[in-house]
C-alpha cells in the first residue's frame, strides 16, 4: 500500500487526513532517512494509527520509525481519557523495554588492559540469551511485590542504592499495578527471569565518552570526556511478552462482538474506560516495575563485576546511575491541546520521553537541565546522551526518539552477513563483544540499523531534545 507523504520542512513529513484517518500524520525525518523510512509498511501503520477512536492531535513517528506489530517501532499517540482506547500494539510486547546509563570515575586509558576480562566476566555474571534464566526464582508473592513496588523492591533486597530511584523515570514504579489481572502463565514465566538480559537488541555495553556538545548539562550529568560509562537495555522479558500476547487475545475476542471497525486486527485495543482498558493499563504496569527492577539487579550486577575484575574500591569506581527511561509503555499524563490542559493516555511504542527544564515530573536534580534522554545506536557505532526539550512538548506529548532504529529486517541482516565474523570484524574496530550466539552478532551487526547520528540529528535540530554528549563502545555482551 503507497501512503502519499508531504514534506512540510527540513526534518517533517506530513501523511494527509484521508479515509477513515481521524487525525493526520507526522514523521520526523530527513531526506537521508526518509528512503529508508518508506521501504517497509511503517508509513501505512502510522496512518492506521490514526483512525483509532479518541486520538488527539497527530499520528506521530519519530525518525528511527520502523515496521512492528500494529502500531510502527518509533510511534506515538495520544488518547482522550473518555472516549480514547487502549493498545497492547501501541505499547509492544516488551513491555518498558529500556535503557539505563551508569557513569563512573574511570578513564578509558586505565581500563583498556582490561577490557576482554570484563567483558568475559560480565558475559558470566550477567545471565543472557533466548529464555535465558537468572539465579533468582521467585515465589508469587515475591513476584507480585516486584509487579507494584518495581525497582524499590530490588533496593531493598540489597540491589542498589535508594538513592538511585531519584534517577528512575516513575521512581522505578507505576502507579496503577495489579498483580490479580495477571494470568498464571505470566507468573509462571516471571518467576525465574528477573536479572536477566534477554536477546536481540539488548545488550550490556562498556563506554567512552567521545564528544562533549553542552559542557554545562555534561557536568550535570556527570559526563567528562574520556569517562567510561556502561549502558543497559533491556525490558520485562517473558513476564511482560506473556501480559501483552494475554490481552492482545481478550481484546481481539471482545472486538469482534463490536461495531468498531480497524484497518488491522493488530491494533486490537480497548476503550480506556472500560474493563479491559483498565485491566490491561493495570497489568501493563506490573511489567513495567517488572522491568524497572530488572535493569536495577542489573545494574548491582555489572558494578560487582567492575570491582572484582579491576580489583578497586567502590569509592574508586564510583559507578553512579544517570537515569534510567522506559521505552514501550502508555502513561496517563496531562498535556496542552489547543490551548487547554488536557488529560490523556500516551502510547509510546519505541518512543520515550523528553521532559523540559521545569517539568513538573522531572526529579529534583534534572529540573534545571531536563531529562537524560538516552539513545543507544548499535553496538558497532555511537550511543548519544540528550537532554530533554521543550520542542518534545509542543510537537510530540514529550516524546523523542529511542534508538537508530532497524534499516533491515532480521532475515535480511543474517542474509547481509553470510560468511562474516561479525565479532572479528567489530574487534578489528577496539570493540570487544561476547554473544551467546553468532545468529545475534548477524541480526545485530552495525548495518542492521539506520544511521544513529543522523538519527539523533533530527531530534536536535527540530528541538525535541538537544545534544549533551557521545558515546562510543569499547566492550559488549549480546544475547
Amino acid at each position: 500500500m503507497k501512503i502519499e507523504i508531504r514534506k512540510l520542512d527540513r526534518n517533517r513529513w506530513c501523511i494527509p487526513k484521508t479515509g477513515p484517518m481521524r487525525v493526520p500524520g507526522l514523521i520526523f525525518s530527513s531526506d537521508s532517512l526518509i528512503s529508508d523510512i518508506q521501504a517497509d509498511q511503517s508509513l501505512v501503520q502510522v496512518a492506521n494509527v490514526a483512525t483509532l477512536p479518541g486520538i488527539v492531535g497527530r499520528s506521530l513517528a519519530m525518525p528511527d520509525i520502523h515496521w512492528g506489530y500494529g502500531f510502527p517501532i518509533g510511534g506515538v499517540a495520544a488518547f482522550d481519557l473518555e472516549e480514547g482506547v487502549i493498545s497492547p500494539g501501541g505499547v509492544g510486547y516488551d513491555i518498558n523495554c529500556g535503557c539505563r546509563l551508569m557513569t563512573t570515575a574511570l578513564d578509558a586509558h586505565e581500563i583498556r588492559p582490561f577490557i576482554r576480562d570484563l567483558v568475559s566476566n560480565l558475559f558470566q555474571n550477567v545471565p543472557s540469551g533466548v529464555g535465558s534464566r537468572g539465579p533468582l526464582h521467585l515465589s508469587p508473592k515475591q513476584l507480585r511485590q516486584v509487579s507494584v513496588q518495581g525497582a524499590a523492591w530490588a533496593v531493598k533486597h540489597g540491589y542498589g542504592e535508594p538513592s538511585d530511584l531519584e534517577r528512575i523515570e516513575d521512581r522505578g514504579a507505576m502507579e496503577g499495578a495489579d498483580p490479580t489481572v495477571l494470568s498464571e502463565r505470566a507468573f509462571k514465566r516471571g518467576a525465574d527471569q528477573l536479572g536477566t538480559l534477554g536477546s536481540g537488541n539488548h545488550f550490556l555495553e562498556i563506554q567512552v565518552v567521545d564528544k562533549i556538545y553542552d559542557p554545562e548539562k555534561a557536568r550535570a550529568f556527570g559526563l567528562r570526556e574520556g569517562g567510561v560509562t556502561v549502558f543497559i537495555h533491556s525490558g520485562s522479558r517473558g513476564f511482560g511478552h506473556q501480559i501483552c500476547d494475554d490481552f492482545l487475545k481478550l481484546m481481539a475476542a471482545d472486538l469482534q462482538k463490536s461495531s468498531l471497525v480497524l484497518p488491522d486486527r493488530q491494533l486490537a485495543c480497548a476503550p480506556l474506560a472500560s474493563d479491559p482498558g483498565r485491566k490491561y493499563f493495570a497489568a501493563m504496569a506490573c511489567a513495567a516495575n517488572y522491568a524497572w527492577a530488572n535493569r536495577q539487579i542489573l545494574m548491582h550486577w555489572a558494578r560487582e563485576t567492575f570491582l572484582h575484575v579491576l580489583s578497586i574500591s567502590p569509592r574508586d569506581l564510583r559507578m553512579n546511575l544517570l537515569y534510567d527511561v522506559c521505552h514501550n509503555i502508555a502513561k496517563k499524563e496531562t498535556h496542552r491541546v489547543d490551548g487547554s490542559d488536557m488529560p490523556l493516555c500516551v502510547h509510546r511504542k519505541g518512543a520515550t520521553r523528553s521532559l523540559p527544564p521545569g517539568h513538573k515530573l522531572l526529579p529534583r536534580i534534572y529540573a534545571s537541565t531536563g531529562q537524560p534522554v538516552l539513545i543507544p545506536g548499535d553496538m558497532g557505532t555511537f550511543s548519544y546522551v540528550l537532554a530533554g526539550a521543550e520542542g518534545a512538548m509542543r510537537e510530540t506529548f514529550g516524546s523523542s526518539c529511542h534508538g537508530a532504529g532497524r534499516a533491515l529486517s532480521r532475515s535480511q541482516a543474517l542474509k547481509q552477513a553470510k560468511g562474516r565474523a561479525i565479532n572479528r570484524e567489530l574487534e578489528d574496530r577496539g570493540i570487544i563483544v561476547q554473544s551467546r550466539g553468532k545468529k545475534t552478532l548477524k541480526e545485530e551487526m552495525p548495518e542492521a540499523y539506520k544511521n544513529v547520528s543522523d538519527v539523533v540529528g533530527v531530534v536536535h535540530e527540530t528541538g525535541l531534545a538537544t545534544k549533551v554528549a557521545r558515546l562510543r563502545p569499547l566492550g559488549v555482551i549480546k544475547g
